[in-house]
């Protein structure tokens, strides 16, 4: 069965009032996470150790593999991208009770955990992701990966958060203002009710 483009959880002008329009969001879902799903239903079509696979275990499978790079890097911006969506909202920003807790916890306070993320998204070199994560030891912790990598393949914890700091995410909006981009969608489009959903 052939993997498929989701929905948006949300019109394309829902998030033009907190700094994501219209045009960013037409192009970002509808052309380039668009283009990850048709090449990997591509790969998967001529690669019969892929077929039956789930998303996340063509992932876990082509992970490290040279040969099958571009596999890799279509499935997990596939996955990436999932989740992407679902992390924002026209009403974002606000933290619920819960996380804030435990952010608090293992951050120190909400503005140290905002300062990590800050950081592991704007030193992320070239395109890649930042990530909320809940590692094996319970704890939060701030991490980035490059390119269509994720927490999934590196197996540093159960994502909470993801941000794309790929350049197609933010250049409308923000231009290079990368930094920008990062604290506008952490205090206006971060979806923290799906983040506190996600706590293990």
């Amino acid at each position: 069965m052939a993997f498929e483009l989701p929905t948006l959880p949300f019109s394309t002008t829902a998030l033009a009032g907190a700094g994501m329009c219209q045009e960013t969001l037409e192009l970002h879902h509808g052309k380039h996470h668009q283009a990850y799903v048709t090449a990997l239903n591509g790969f998967v079509e001529s690669k019969p150790e892929l077929q039956g696979k789930s998303l996340e275990e063509i992932v876990l499978f082509a992970n490290g593999k040279a040969d099958i790079a571009p596999v890799f890097n279509n499935a997990g911006q596939h996955w990436n991208h999932i989740v992407f969506w679902k992390n924002m909202s026209p009403t974002g920003g606000k933290i619920p009770g819960k996380l804030e807790a435990k952010i608090a916890e293992d951050f120190g306070s909400v503005t140290a955990f905002k300062d990590a993320f800050k950081a592991a998204a704007t030193t992320q070199f070239g395109s890649g992701w930042a990530w909320l994560v809940q590692g094996a030891d319970g704890k939060l912790k701030a991490v980035k990966t490059p390119n269509g990598s994720n927490p999934l393949a590196t197996g540093e914890g159960k994502v909470l958060l993801g941000i794309d700091v790929w350049e197609h995410s933010y250049y409308l909006d923000f231009r290079n203002r990368r930094p920008d981009y990062v604290t506008n969608w952490l205090d206006k489009l971060a979806n923290y009710e799906y983040a506190e959903a996600q706590l293990g």
